[in-house]
Formats: C-alpha cells, structure tokens, sequence
C-alpha cells in the first residue's frame, strides 16, 4: 500500500474537509495495523477548472512545459483516431514508483500524468490522472479553445464533437466513467507506463510507433535515477520483450497488448471470456496466441458472419472473429468499444498478415512432417 501523507497545506479550509482527512488517515492506519487492506474511500479533492491550474506548464503563456515533469512514450501506443499525443509523468520530490511487481506498479501518492491529444497540429485535448491521498486515481479532460489559449475542464459526462473526423464523425473526449471503463480494467490503473511499455528492448516494427522524447524515459532511466525501486534486476539484465516466432508476430501481439489487454486480461472484468491479450513480463508463454489461435468465439456479437467460427483462423483473416470486430465501426461489432470512431487501418493491415503468416507456417510445418 502506497505511504498515505496528509500536510496541512493540502487541506482546504472548513471543518468538513479536516474531518474527511482525519477519518481517512484513521482508516488507513487502523488497515496498516491489521494487516487488512483499507477499502478506498470516495475522493475529496475535484479537479481543477482550467488545465493551467494543474501544473503541467512553467509559462502557460508559452506553453512551456515545466522541466521537472518527465516525457515519455510507451512502445505500443494506443489508437486514438490518428491522434498526435505527448505525455508527461510527474512523482512529487523524494518519492518513487514500487516495481516489486513488474505487472502492476505502485505509484507515490501526488503521482500526475497528463496526455495531450492534437489532430492535425491543433491541441484538442488534455487528460490528467493524480494519485490522491485515499490512493484513488482522480480522472479529467480539458478541452482546448479553438484558438489554442485556455484548456477547461470537461463536464464528469464528456464531450462529444471535440474535433471533425473524417466521413462525418468526430472525436468524443471521454467522461470519467469510461475512462475508467478502461483504466480499471486490469492490475495497474496506469497504461503506457510500466514495464513493457518503457522497455529498452523496444519493438521496431511496432505500429503507430513515436519517436522517444527526451529525455529517453525507459526503465534503466528511471532505476538509475531512484524514480523506480524494487524492479527485478533480472528485467534490467535481459529488458523485457514478446517473444513472437515473427517480426510481425511480435508486433501483431503488441498491438494488441497496448489496444486490447487493458481489458482483455487474467484479472479485469472480462477474465471469464478466456481471451487474454495482455502481455505478462514474469509468466513464460503467450497468453493472446494461447487464447486467439484456433479458438472458438464464445458469443458472436450483433453483425458478426457466421463463418467467423474461431477468435483466429490461421491463413483466413477474413473468417477470424477478431478481424472482424477490429475493422468494424458498427457500435454492437467494433473492437475496441470505446475511443475510436475510425478503423485503424494500419492495425488491420498488420493484423491480417500475422494471421495469413500463421496459416502460412501451419501448412509448412504440416509439410515438413510428411517427408
């Protein structure tokens, strides 16, 4: 459990706020003594209005980021609609990430993320995670003026037509509860940084791939800095990577992995459906090839062929459950459900090689043991 520190100058005035302090430093102190995990409590602090207020710029004037917060970029990022991103990450002095479980890291409380969304060189907008003192993650947007100046909080619910796309859709800024939909949905609430993501063992035929920006934020960086502790000097020996039979397997899996196992995972909502693409760094063997190859589709959703008999058919994309709910757009059939109104069109031309590679090796091999 992540050290919980309440100072005074993070209190707001009234006896409301001291009494909410109070009550969930004792919850958490009696957790600690019992040795019995403290049950989170509702968060107390609501997000700033503007972005400004949230500290991501030294000069919001000039936009100028502030030097102390550090820019990264996940190996496998996440399909936006064709959406430019930065990101940032900010741990407040003196603390550090817990990476004792490689799977799901432990951030310091006061932890802040921010990701920005651009379309065609135009800030669209900025999302923001903080780790609160109750340890709950605190969810916003800001959604940029037209002419670039201020960024305001987005209502709980989203906001829709943030940005034209093409053939008559626009880009959706998503509400609080959706965001979570997704960042709840398996071990760590954090995606695009942990350990596959910042490994320096990074996949160069992954698609959408970002260049690193300084100052090449990976998991040696962050360890040699003390920003993280407790990682498994093992993953700093040999950085973790998939291990695919195929440049394009490894690629296919990483896609998936950064798009997919947020949801699609051993402990997320979605574990009894069995299909399981998130990539684990400390368990031997693909999960996404082990539950996609040949597998049966549980429950053909809404628009989906009948010939689409198995998650993935090797040597037949277009038969393959998978492929269909990746190229479609239709709301009952597309994969992923939220935060894409476009097909990924790159995902799916790389997801049909993998699978007609596949069949392709299957009758090879299949060849070879007949000699």
């Amino acid at each position: 459990m992540a050290k919980v520190i309440v100072t005074a100058q993070r209190l707001r005035s009234g006896r409301s706020h001291r009494l909410v302090a109070m009550i969930a430093t004792l919850v958490l102190i009696f957790a600690a003594l019992t040795q019995v995990p403290a049950i989170p409590q509702p968060a107390t602090m609501t997000p700033p209005s503007t972005l400004r207020e949230t500290g991501l710029y030294a000069d919001f004037g000039t936009l100028d980021v502030d030097p102390a917060h550090l820019a990264f970029a996940p190996q496998y990022p996440l399909w936006s609609d064709g959406a430019a991103k930065r990101r940032w990450i900010s741990l407040p002095p003196g603390t550090a990430i817990d990476g004792s479980n490689p799977e799901a890291w432990i951030f310091p409380v006061g932890t802040r993320f921010w990701k920005e969304f651009s379309f065609n060189g135009q800030r669209v907008e900025t999302r923001y995670l903080e780790r609160k003192p109750d340890g709950q993650w605190l969810y916003a947007a800001y959604a940029w003026s037209a002419d670039g100046l201020e960024a305001q909080l987005v209502s709980a619910r989203g906001k829709r037509g943030a940005y034209p796309l093409a053939g008559g859709r626009s880009h959706t800024i998503p509400g609080v509860a959706d965001c979570k939909a997704c960042h709840q949905g398996g071990p760590s609430e954090v995606l695009g940084f942990g350990t596959l993501q910042l490994s320096p063992e990074r996949d160069p035929g992954a698609p959408h791939a970002e260049l690193q920006p300084e100052p090449h934020v990976d998991l040696r960086y962050l360890v040699q800095r003390g920003l993280l502790v407790g990682l498994p000097k093992a993953l700093l020996e040999a950085p973790p990577r998939i291990v695919a039979a195929t440049a394009t397997e490894r690629a296919a899996l990483g896609y998936m992995h950064g798009n997919c196992g947020h949801c699609h995972n051993e402990r997320g909502s979605l574990q009894n459906i069995g299909l399981l693409l998130r990539h684990s760094v400390t368990n031997a063997g693909e999960p996404a090839i082990a539950s996609t190859i040949g597998q049966p589709v549980k429950k053909p959703a809404p628009g989906q062929s009948p010939d689409a008999v198995l998650r993935v058919e090797p040597g037949h994309p277009d038969r393959s459950g998978v492929m269909q709910r990746i190229s479609s757009r239709s709301p009952a059939l597309q994969m992923p459900p939220l935060g894409t109104e476009l097909i990924d069109d790159e995902a799916v031309r790389l997801l049909n090689r993998w699978i007609a590679e596949k069949g392709a090796s299957i009758q090879q091999a299949s060849a070879n043991e007949g000699r």
